[in-house]
């Protein structure tokens, strides 16, 4: 058995709904397709699909094989782009995540000239908050904040992001000003989170890992646009990208609070999978996102509170 014309045929198969779409797709006759499914779950020594009369359902097993040789079949195809005679011409289709604010006021801007600089690759740009599954959902590149855990991925770091606390003048001129990490106990805090309950914040105490406080907010969001809006009408403090509010502190519609108990910023990575770094089009993201970078730094450093 071919494995891997096999898998080609199990993933066909999946995404057509029948064994018969399949073999109309490929072409191919029914009888090859069936064959080689059963040839699959034969070297597995598990069932992968059940089948009815109108369509297929993917068992636990026959899930995991789904997503792995959808993955792998991916990776052939970077390969073969790498070792094409267009190597040098980057093509084809690129997915990144990317968290949504960031994906949307950043990224998405860069995005333009990144095509107009190579007319053969289309972009799929995917905002999501949350760490995504580059295998199983094919993700070529993440961009993710903060310390990395332990992974086969490759990481390549594109800045430092900072932190920072900040409340509308209505709100501090009503409530008060508070001087440390500690007094925001008193205060009505707006918190970033898709799941109301409580959240800490970090603050730099002179240790190594800082100090967290425990935030009980009164105004919940998964949206840092929207709680940054809410802050600008004072409905409390919140705390959010330093680059995401340069233009509300020039403007004065935010003030900048608890400058001394700053943490220290949190790296930003552009994240890939070992295997796809033959691929012309990632190298050739990876590469301008880096360029872009070290000409105009989006996260450049806020002003200090007061200048």
């Amino acid at each position: 058995m071919d494995q891997l014309s096999a898998m080609a045929t199990f993933v066909r198969a999946v995404d057509a709904g029948s064994l018969s779409a399949a073999a109309r797709s490929l072409p191919s006759s029914l009888t090859s397709v069936s064959r080689q499914i059963a040839a699959l779950e034969q070297h597995f020594g598990t069932r992968l699909l059940l089948r009815t009369t109108r369509q297929l359902a993917l068992t636990d097993e026959g899930r995991i094989l789904y997503e792995r040789a959808k993955a792998i079949l991916g990776e052939m195809k970077e390969i073969e782009a790498a070792l094409s005679r267009d190597r040098h011409q980057p093509s084809g289709r690129i997915r990144v995540a990317s968290p949504s604010l960031m994906g949307r006021l950043v990224i998405a801007p860069l995005l333009a000239e990144f095509l107009r600089r190579y007319p053969a690759l289309s972009v799929d740009l995917l905002l999501v908050d949350r760490a995504v599954d580059m295998v199983e959902e094919d993700i070529h590149l993440a961009i993710r904040v903060g310390r990395l855990p332990d992974s086969e991925l490759v990481a390549r770091k594109l800045a430092d992001l900072r932190m920072i606390v900040c409340a509308a003048p209505a709100y501090l001129a009503e409530r008060g000003v508070p001087e440390t990490p500690g007094d925001l106990a008193h205060h009505d805090c707006l918190v970033f989170s898709d799941a109301p309950g409580s959240a800490e914040w970090r603050f730099a105490d002179g240790s190594k890992t800082g100090r967290k406080i425990r935030i009980s907010g009164r105004l919940w969001m998964n949206s840092l646009d929207a709680l940054a809006a809410a802050a600008r009408e004072g409905a409390g403090i919140v705390r959010v990208p330093s680059w995401q509010a340069e233009a509300d502190f020039a403007a004065g519609h935010l003030v900048r609070l608890l400058t001394d108990y700053e943490p220290a910023p949190a790296p930003l990575h552009l994240m890939f999978q070992p295997s796809r770094l033959a691929s012309p089009k990632v190298r050739a993201f990876v590469d301008y996102l880096v360029e872009r970078w070290r000409s105009v730094d989006p996260f450049g450093p806020p002003p200090r509170a007061g200048q």
